[in-house]
């Protein structure tokens, strides 16, 4: 679309940005607390609920700290959040079985803030890393990442965290047909109204750091994940990772990480028009928050990191800034 505009001086731009009521008239896109998904990490390790060293701020917490900040997150009208645990070391096997577990620290999570918030949407995460001694989304044999054996046991990890209750799956592994094997799943055990948020554009990068650090997946990783998860220089494979899972079931797209990926964000709109979230992961969150503690830039540059999700067309976006944007929000 070509804008038709008056040449200067019939034409100034400037106008429409001369006071604060102006602005608020044309402004194009609004930052919401309903766009916030909030990540939280839970543990039932002795000692582990403490702050996570690379990420300042945010903290492990125990089952009980989960329920008590879903209970906050709906106090400040946040809508959803995503839980990720942080498993006993122990527990940690090469055939990943507590994935499934019913009584596995993720399931008690859901189940204990669903008895504690039932209003909120509960997201969970499939995906094989945190029950995995290898440090792998997926199976491993002879350091080979298994996909259809892996798939299988995400179907299990899904069906069971459905039965505790989770309102959104969030297939974050990035095996090839897993959407489709956990769609049929559902439907088979009667989870018509389970919601899928696929991590179909998750690309392989440096910005998980802090994130593994809070999963305990830093030491127990051997090798890398690029066999799964994206090259960074590729973009017209995210959209035929996206169409895939959406013609398999998934209801909703995620891209992940976000800053760096915006392109991607709007490639995926634009050519879908599906709800589109994207992660502002754990490296992007310790940049920004490191910068605002150490002085070097204001809060409000929280505020315009995510404005620019908005702007890339992305409905939603997962970000451990959730309760601190929903405070500014507020004020």
């Amino acid at each position: 679309m070509t804008p038709i505009q008056a040449p200067f001086p019939a034409t100034r731009l400037r106008r429409l940005r001369r006071t604060a009521a102006l602005r608020d008239l044309v402004q194009e896109h609004r930052l919401s607390v309903k766009d916030l998904i909030w990540p939280v990490f839970v543990t039932d390790v002795a000692g582990a609920d403490v702050e996570v060293a690379s990420m300042p701020g945010v903290a492990r917490r125990t089952v009980e700290g989960a329920a008590r900040a879903a209970e906050e997150a709906a106090g400040l009208g946040i809508p959803a959040i995503c839980l990720f645990p942080y498993t006993d070391p122990a527990l940690k096997t090469e055939g990943c079985e507590e994935a499934w577990n019913p009584e596995n620290l993720s399931n008690r999570a859901v189940r204990a803030i669903k008895a504690a918030v039932p209003e909120i949407a509960v997201m969970t995460d499939v995906a094989l890393d945190p029950y995995n001694s290898n440090g792998h989304d997926g199976l491993v044999r002879d350091g080979v990442i298994l996909n259809d054996e892996t798939v299988e046991a995400l179907v299990r990890m899904a069906l069971a965290q459905a039965e505790a209750g989770a309102d959104i799956l969030g297939p974050s592994d990035m095996m090839d047909g897993r959407i489709g094997a956990m769609r049929g799943a559902l439907e088979g055990a009667g989870h018509k109204d389970v919601t899928i948020l696929s991590y179909a554009a998750k690309y392989a990068s440096a910005f998980y750091g802090p994130f593994r650090d809070a999963v305990g997946a830093s030491g127990a990783l051997k090798g890398d994940k690029k066999t799964y998860q994206m090259n960074p220089g590729n973009a017209d494979e995210a959209l035929r990772l996206v169409a895939r899972d959406l013609a398999e079931g998934a209801d909703m797209v995620m891209v992940k990480p976000g800053l760096p990926y915006l392109d991607i964000c709007r490639a995926v709109k634009d050519a879908f028009g599906v709800p589109t979230f994207a992660y502002q992961v754990s490296g992007e969150y310790a940049m920004l928050k490191g910068a605002v503690l150490n002085g070097w830039m204001k809060e409000e540059v929280i505020l315009e990191s995510l404005m620019a999700f908005r702007r890339a067309g992305c409905d939603g976006v997962l970000t451990y800034f959730a309760p601190d944007v929903a405070r500014i929000l507020g004020r």
